[in-house]
């Protein structure tokens, strides 16, 4: 029995309802079309991230689910009758935002770079940029065409925005990442500030952090703060409907970011967080905003319908 669009959209949506915390509260003030559009995409990306982070499984087995799962996807964007809703929801996605499909491949591909088998570490920014890129910025690319913009600037801006969220996770993690082997920081900037990858790993919760962490971290904090920049770029050249959407989520990691600042990057002490209630706030103003873009995109078609009649006249 084949799975009805809409069926496939609303499995979609009750997996980024469950799962994707600061990327729902984002969905909330999009247009309908929109929210089902981008809850489809982190469907998409959150079966591909399990598929290839599930440490119970072997990691030459996760990489042969996550190519055969993959594939399935190529044939089913071909085509292909296929009874899987996320594929369903996402070809639809995929074709009527216009998605290059490359984008999507680099979602996986960034997946994958954490299934090496053997400890995850980057010797230069440059390398780790590169992995920032295909797990946050290609996310931003997408998010993008379904928000919709016309200045081919707003590409370039994404990507700098992806890169900032990426940099803030990977401080509010360093404690959980090492423990299993990931050390994101590059090498060449654990070097310069005398901090040695053993000693990110061999950190426990509830310790302080040294002065030379401090100021390891503080430097990628500033790479982040940078990139946040592009973000107030991109908003106004993001169409109106779509606005606020952007506007909650990067005002949610900025935050993020702002709070492990305040606490002085003491990441081993508790995992930073911005609480329910402050991202129920930032939901309540992106809302308010979305709704006077409405309001004010209607009164001014009303007016050019106005002044159009006017004319005729």
């Amino acid at each position: 029995m084949t799975v009805a669009l809409r069926d496939a959209y609303a499995a979609c949506d009750a997996i980024a309802r469950r799962e994707a915390k600061n990327f729902y509260y984002s969905f909330r003030v999009l247009p309908r079309e929109k929210r089902l559009a981008m809850s489809a995409v982190y469907a998409f990306m959150r079966h591909a991230d399990d598929l290839s982070d599930d440490e119970s499984i072997p990691q030459p087995e996760r990489l042969a689910r996550t190519e055969a799962w993959l594939a399935a996807w190529h044939r089913a964007a071909d085509g292909e009758q296929t009874n899987d809703p996320i594929f369903i929801a996402m070809r639809d996605v995929q074709q009527r935002f216009r998605i290059p499909l490359v984008l999507l491949d680099q979602l996986v591909e960034g997946t994958l770079m954490d299934v090496s088998g053997a400890a995850v570490t980057y010797e230069t920014f440059a390398d780790l940029y590169r992995y920032c890129y295909l797990v946050a910025s290609v996310v931003g690319l997408v998010c993008i065409r379904i928000f919709g913009y016309s200045d081919p600037r707003a590409e370039a801006l994404a990507e700098k925005t992806g890169i900032a969220f990426q940099l803030t996770n990977i401080l509010r993690d360093v404690r959980e990442d090492a423990a299993r082997g990931r050390i994101y920081l590059p090498s060449e900037d654990l070097a310069s500030h005398g901090v040695t990858a053993d000693q990110l790993a061999g950190g426990i919760s509830g310790r302080a952090i040294t002065l030379n962490e401090r100021a390891l971290f503080e430097m990628e904090a500033r790479r982040a703060l940078d990139d946040y920049a592009a973000a107030d770029e991109l908003l106004p050249l993001i169409d109106a409907d779509s606005r606020a959407a952007l506007w909650v989520l990067v005002r949610i990691y900025r935050r993020l970011l702002q709070r492990i600042i305040a606490a002085r990057y003491e990441v081993y002490r508790q995992r930073v967080r911005v609480s329910t209630f402050q991202k129920l706030g930032i939901l309540l103003r992106g809302l308010l905003m979305a709704l006077w873009l409405r309001l004010f995109a209607a009164r001014s078609t009303r007016l050019k319908d106005s002044n159009h009649s006017a004319e005729i006249l």
